[in-house]
């Protein structure tokens, strides 16, 4: 039961500029609807994208956020998959379950006008004490009872990112798989690219912290920073002369794009996973011959059970990115620390409460 009717949240002012405000309790507004008290939230790269006005589709005035659980506090009529008390994670995408898109799995493309990544962008995000969400029924999972907010904090994005990453990347068992970025989104896809067997995840960056990060976690076997030496003869020595079999481009920095394809092997995938800020010039004279397959997203996020199930049984970790905890009463300057990557940062947990007991 929802005991107050004003809450403090995170609010994109417009280019430049978020601030913590009192916005009013959401309602439900619709039979498919739930409201949801937030327990666990963070800090993603597309709420800084957003906050420098380079996601055309935001909205000014809207509350940021799309990565965060919590527990049900209120449902639709129509809603049958949670009820008040569920512990949820909740997925960045929304999605009517009904159209063209969805019943074929590419939820991100919903064509209901809340549907796709809307959550922190176009309608009021988890970066807040409370949340409604569109068509809860698709939109929530509930947490397996073991695994802790913590551990089901990126299920509905940055581990659905990864997921969705490594399932488009035609990966077979003993391949060599490049991951360009070794970010949170990175390191996601590293992980669930391990699920497919192959012989080799080479992580690249210019961060020699992430890289052995990635490392220590087991996500990556070869780690290379392409400011100290070449990428693509590394990978070429690996594979023979040939170049990755599948290659990640998670970064969206300068000149990655074309690092991406130049690492790949002839009739080699290319995933962009990344988010552009600027136009990428293909040069399709320059590749001609290579056959190479480009597959580029948005997330359809659709697996959250699978990923929470994998959670559960110990076969991803997603809560080993957590560098950084705090409470929601010190957000604006877990922002600070994460746009400027200060403190070796990768991800924070943000709590609601007192004090952070996770």
């Amino acid at each position: 039961m929802i005991l107050k009717n004003r809450m403090k949240a995170v609010v994109w002012k417009g280019t430049g500029c978020i601030g913590v405000e009192e916005r009013p309790v959401p309602e439900l507004q619709k039979d498919t609807d739930a409201i949801i008290r937030v327990t666990l939230t963070t800090i993603c790269s597309s709420d800084i994208h957003i906050k420098h006005g380079a996601v055309p589709r935001a909205v000014p005035g809207v509350i940021l956020g799309h990565e965060f659980v919590g527990v049900v506090e209120a449902v639709g009529a129509s809603v049958r998959k949670v009820k008040p008390g569920d512990r949820v994670a909740v997925n960045v995408e929304t999605f009517c379950g009904e159209c063209f898109f969805c019943r074929r799995g590419y939820v991100n493309n919903c064509q209901s006008p809340e549907g796709g990544w809307a959550l922190g962008c176009r309608i009021d995000g988890g970066q807040a004490e409370y949340v409604r969400i569109p068509f809860a029924d698709n939109g929530l999972n509930r947490i397996p009872e073991g695994v802790s907010d913590e551990q089901a904090l990126f299920t509905g994005d940055l581990m659905s990112t990864g997921y969705w990453a490594a399932s488009i990347g035609e990966i077979r068992q003993g391949d060599t798989v490049a991951v360009i970025g070794a970010g949170p989104a990175g390191l996601c896809t590293m992980m669930a690219a391990r699920l497919y067997g192959p012989e080799h995840i080479a992580a690249i960056d210019i961060s020699q912290e992430r890289l052995e990060l990635a490392k220590s976690l087991g996500l990556a076997d070869v780690a290379v920073n392409p400011e100290r030496e070449s990428a693509e003869a590394l990978l070429k020595a690996l594979t023979e002369g040939r170049g990755a079999d599948t290659v990640f481009e998670v970064a969206g920095g300068k000149d990655t794009f074309s690092l991406a394809w130049r690492l790949a092997r002839p009739n080699g995938v290319v995933g962009l996973i990344a988010m552009y800020e600027e136009d990428q010039r293909l040069p399709l004279p320059e590749m001609y011959g290579k056959n190479l397959i480009f597959k580029t997203g948005g997330v359809d996020a659709g697996h959250c059970d699978e990923i929470l199930k994998l959670t559960a049984e110990g076969r991803i970790h997603p809560e080993s990115l957590i560098t950084h905890r705090t409470d929601f009463s010190d957000i604006m300057e877990a922002y600070e620390v994460f746009e400027a990557k200060k403190d070796g940062i990768v991800k924070w947990a943000i709590s609601f409460g007192s004090k952070y007991t996770e």
